[in-house]
């Protein structure tokens, strides 16, 4: 299978285990035509998994040095995954669109308590059960909506390309209440926010990081079938933080995706983004 492409990556800047160069001397071991990294961006407060402002400038470097030096063997692109956190701190921000960038991501996984607490709900499934137990009193239909309202929200002030992991709490709400996903609210929730991606023309990544450990994509494969009906155009990334993981669930993907009627994906060739036959 072809469409050797990757998109969503993170090296050392951010909670990756590895360098820059190592993922791309992997990449190109593994026969990818192009690959892109998308470090965590700043947020307003550290934290380990994020990127701090100050070594934005490094990254950047790196990135052109790295792109110099394998130009003849691979084709590299630099990004950015951006949080939506509230309205002051997103992808739109000026700081961000400033920069000089190929693509941006935008995703969301954090929310905002009730006490004004900001948590990270994109955790294992037991942690995540504490969370909506501690600070949501174990409202997980309002954790939800309030996920969703976040991710609509997000679409609505733009200043990214790709929705990065879509209804990724799908796994921990249905392990948090088995069944969830069949119960017609969630299910009406999750096909808004796909009409309401398809009408502003946002891309969706296929994610394969937990594939091999979890047996899911992010979206749901149940999915699918209506992102293609929608007409959303989509890619397959990794999410990979180990440059050995990068190319984890991606046949499964394609299979899947062409299952649900699809024929292309998209991928970045030439600075461009197009649409390429999957193979």
């Amino acid at each position: 299978m072809g469409n050797l492409t990757n998109y969503h990556s993170h090296s050392l800047y951010c909670d990756g285990r590895a360098g820059m160069e190592d993922f791309v001397r992997f990449a190109i071991s593994e026969g990818f035509t192009s690959y892109g990294f998308s470090s965590h961006a700043p947020l307003p407060f550290s934290t380990f998994w994020t990127m701090e402002w100050d070594r934005m400038n490094d990254y950047l470097s790196e990135f052109q040095r790295l792109k110099a030096r394998y130009a003849d063997r691979i084709e590299l692109y630099i990004g950015l995954e951006i949080d939506y956190l509230d309205e002051e701190s997103n992808p739109s921000m000026a700081r961000f669109r400033e920069l000089p960038l190929d693509y941006r991501i935008g995703s969301v996984h954090m929310l905002t308590t009730d006490a004004g607490k900001i948590v990270d709900i994109d955790t294992p499934a037991d942690k995540f059960r504490e969370i909506v137990d501690e600070h949501f009193d174990g409202d997980i239909v309002r954790v939800v909506q309030q996920y969703y309202r976040s991710l609509t929200k997000m679409l609505e002030s733009g200043g990214f390309d790709i929705v990065g992991h879509a209804d990724k709490m799908h796994y921990n709400a249905s392990c948090y209440r088995p069944g969830l996903l069949d119960e017609p609210w969630y299910d009406q929730l999750v096909h808004t926010y796909f009409a309401d991606i398809a009408q502003r023309g946002y891309q969706v990544e296929i994610n394969t990081k937990s594939y091999h450990d979890l047996g899911t994509f992010y979206p749901n494969e149940r999915y699918f079938s209506t992102l293609h009906d929608l007409g959303i155009k989509v890619q397959v990334n990794s999410d990979s933080h180990y440059p050995e993981k990068i190319n984890n669930g991606r046949p499964e993907a394609l299979q899947a995706i062409k299952r649900a009627g699809y024929k292309k994906v998209m991928e970045l060739h030439g600075g461009k983004w197009e649409e390429r036959e999957i193979g």
